[in-house]
């Protein structure tokens, strides 16, 4: 009964096969590999478009910085929701890659940016005025870190409003698969042809070992030499880049990584609704994705922990669990057993 992450869950075993069958004779450094140049053909057709560039880290922590310190800079903000995952679970990391730059948090129901609220963020933005500190990017994070989707229009709502005020607009895709699974976009409709110019494509958390790529779209492209040397700045430059790109490869060969998206979306919902049948427990939001809110009764959180269930205490008083493509019915029968 492991809710407590979807990085707990182990890498799928298709993911081990394409890491096996890559670790043979020698191939060329830093991304200079064969396989590499194969992935860039499936990104290519996954996102409907020649017109990006890439970059693989692994972990969305350094993916997300080294994002957003390409289009922050040191005197700049980053605008965000005050519960995304740059703000509240990376140790500043953003600020830090950026040398400085400052986020500028907005409060919002179910884990989104409100189109008023970023429209009035925006209107206070002023370069000339010194004593502030003027946004440069809009970072959104779907799946949110409520566990909410936001839909297609409203990402290009967003977007539009941010370039509208000459901001560069970066999603935190950790979750991105459960995101397009729960709302039915591709992925095309939900980065570049909605607004987004920098996505950050996660798979870690979907099934892969550890692997999550930087996605420049179009004008966000002139930053392509400054990434590298981020990266390498940085200690993000995986001298065997073959073996991220193995990991990618397996995870979007056929559509797995949707496919397991959606293993976990609907283990979610199975969940829910076993919580919900317990008196007293109600969910703060829908699940949109494979993140389940709830409010438990008074303690059932330590029934459940007492049982073997581990999931954490959310910051609002509700409880996180998430499921994984790993998760067992017979984890969510047992989590019903423990209720009584």
């Amino acid at each position: 009964m492991n809710f407590s992450s979807d990085t707990s869950a182990p890498a799928h075993p298709n993911v081990l096969a394409a890491l096996a069958r890559v670790n043979t004779g020698n191939e060329a450094s830093y991304g200079g590999d064969s396989v590499t140049a194969r992935l860039r053909g499936q990104l290519a057709e996954l996102f409907e478009t020649e017109d990006f560039d890439f970059w693989m880290t692994a972990s969305g922590t350094a993916s997300n910085a080294l994002a957003l310190s390409c289009f922050c800079p040191s005197i700049g903000a980053v605008l965000c929701h005050d519960a995304a995952h740059i703000a509240i679970d990376e140790r500043g990391a953003p600020e830090f890659f950026s040398g400085g730059g400052k986020l500028q948090l907005l409060a919002g129901t179910g884990g989104k940016i409100g189109a008023d609220t970023l429209a009035a963020a925006l209107a206070q933005i002023d370069y000339g005025f010194v004593h502030q500190t003027p946004a440069h990017v809009l970072s959104l994070t779907n799946l949110t870190e409520s566990g909410t989707a936001y839909s297609v229009a409203e990402v290009t709502d967003l977007a539009a409003k941010a370039h509208g005020a000459g901001l560069v607009v970066h999603l935190d895709g950790a979750r991105f698969g459960n995101a397009l699974v729960a709302t039915g976009a591709s992925p095309a409709e939900m980065s570049w042809k909605a607004g987004v110019d920098v996505l950050t494509f996660g798979l870690t958390k979907t099934g892969a070992m550890g692997c999550e790529i930087i996605m420049l779209f179009g004008k966000a492209r002139e930053k392509w030499g400054e990434l590298k040397a981020r990266a390498k700045r940085s200690g993000h430059m995986p001298p065997k880049m073959r073996y991220l790109a193995a990991q990618a490869e397996a995870m979007l060969d056929g559509g797995l990584w949707l496919d397991l998206a959606g293993r976990a979306n609907k283990a979610a919902l199975k969940l829910a609704a076993t919580l919900m049948a317990q008196p007293g427990v109600h969910l703060v939001t829908k699940p949109g994705g494979n993140e389940v809110f709830a409010r438990l009764p008074e303690g059932l959180a330590e029934t459940l922990t007492a049982a073997g269930a581990k999931f954490y205490p959310w910051p609002d008083g509700s409880h996180r669990f998430v499921c994984s493509w790993a998760t067992q019915d017979d984890e969510i029968s047992a989590v019903a057993t423990a209720m009584g």
